[in-house]
């Protein structure tokens, strides 16, 4: 969490944070519990140091024949003893309890994030690009899956329940394609790919801000302390979890990954086709770099841009907001969402997200580096989602439509789509 003498300093700003973030938090409660280890663990040490010199005196006692003395020595020690066994316990209740308090204090959020209850809430900051005006009877991305044979519904529903799909044929081949795409572009902007877990621990996902309060959100594995990740943001921090790092220049992580997600809450929301899943494909970007506000609000201005950057390639009209806090994570300090326009929804819809987060994470997951003085700092961490798949194909294959029901493919996605510049109409 937090450094606890910064929460006591602004315990008025974290816990209206914690309220516009909608985080069920009492930072009195918190900073009472604090007093109460600290006031605990000072008896308990006081004790022990007084129980430690009674017991040489016992030793000098004994050497020195007096008996009496030491049996006095030894039921006083048995009393102490009693007592700080007490402490103890009301040491580990206090401890306990400021743990389960902290895991829920929020990040701080940036003086120019919007304040709000919802995305409603969100502030939009620009557009890119112009909605398409269909001069035609236009379908829907379901019906276009299903008329090009790209998305099964029914049968992902057979095998593996609600919000479940199979992708076939050239659906497939969009599916890899846009995230073949998006990494080869992280690449060219020097982030290193990697391949990830895709299971994690509960410490990992404590470390990276998404225990306890998304623990809903998770798959848990049957009968272990593992589970199924939701963004290789996860596994992408933990990486370098305890560990002190060289951030001279930011280390720019990228990987290509399943993830999954329950959606609990969300029943009867954005249900309809690809929109909310519970298994999905995501190019995730993540930096770790100095402590330096200005340094990591340049380094989400870069990553926001290279999601930009694809969109553009995938020729989509897009928006970009300010996230407000009420639509904000626990761990998130500053965040901006890329929506782009979705014609069956006659509105823009979230597609990417970036954030950053201050040295939340690093707090959590303890990575450091060394500053110019070589004092130990714990490092801001930021990500990004440069596509989420098969979300994305909404936009794309709804605002690429045409006429005879054919689908145009973007120019820079073609090479990645063995050369098709289109996806044909079926012939009747």
């Amino acid at each position: 969490m937090l450094d606890m003498k910064w929460i006591r300093e602004h315990a008025e700003e974290v816990q209206l944070t914690a309220d516009r973030k909608g985080i069920a938090l009492s930072v009195a409660e918190l900073l009472a519990e604090d007093d109460r280890r600290r006031s605990t663990q000072g008896e308990t040490d006081r004790l022990r140091e007084t129980r430690n010199k009674l017991s040489e005196e016992i030793g000098r006692w004994m050497r020195n024949g007096r008996r009496e003395e030491a049996e006095r020595g030894r039921a006083e020690v048995r009393e102490l003893n009693g007592r700080i066994a007490v402490l103890e316990r009301e040491l580990g209740e206090a401890e306990q309890a400021m743990r389960l308090l902290g895991e829920r204090v929020p990040n701080i959020v940036s003086p120019d994030t919007p304040v709000g209850g919802s995305d409603a809430d969100n502030v939009e900051l620009k557009r890119v690009g112009e909605p398409p005006l269909f001069d035609f009877e236009w379908r829907d991305h379901m019906a276009l899956a299903e008329l090009h044979k790209l998305v099964d519904v029914p049968r992902g529903v057979k095998t593996a329940g609600s919000r479940f799909y199979y992708l076939t044929g050239a659906g497939v081949l969009l599916h890899r394609a846009v995230q073949q795409l998006a990494l080869d572009l992280l690449i060219e902007k020097g982030f290193a790919p990697m391949d990830v877990p895709l299971m994690a621990r509960p410490d990992a996902m404590k470390g990276t801000g998404f225990f306890p309060l998304g623990e809903d959100q998770t798959y848990r594995i049957a009968d272990e302390e593992r589970y199924l990740v939701g963004t290789s943001e996860v596994p992408l921090v933990t990486y370098y979890a305890g560990e002190i790092v060289d951030v001279a220049e930011p280390i720019k992580l990228a990987a290509a990954s399943m993830c999954f997600r329950s959606e609990v809450g969300s029943a009867g929301r954005d249900v309809h086709g690809l929109y909310r899943v519970h298994q999905f494909a995501k190019v995730e970007q993540v930096v770790i770099c100095r402590a330096d506000a200005e340094h990591s609000d340049a380094m989400l201005q870069e990553i926001t841009g290279h999601a930009e950057a694809v969109l553009r390639k995938l020729e989509l009209p897009y928006r970009q907001m300010a996230v407000c806090t009420g639509d904000m994570s626990q761990k998130t300090y500053k965040q901006y969402d890329l929506e782009t326009w979705m014609p069956s929804r006659g509105a823009y819809g979230e597609t990417h997200s970036s954030s950053n987060l201050h040295d939340f994470q690093a707090r959590r997951s303890n990575i450091r580096y060394r500053d110019e003085n070589g004092a130990l700092r714990y490092c801001h961490t930021l990500n990004n989602t440069a596509v989420a798949s098969p979300r994305i194909l909404i936009p794309l294959l709804e605002n690429h439509q045409q006429a005879d029901g054919s689908i145009r493919i973007p120019e820079a996605l073609r090479p990645y789509m063995y050369g098709m510049a289109e996806l044909a109409a079926p012939s009747t």
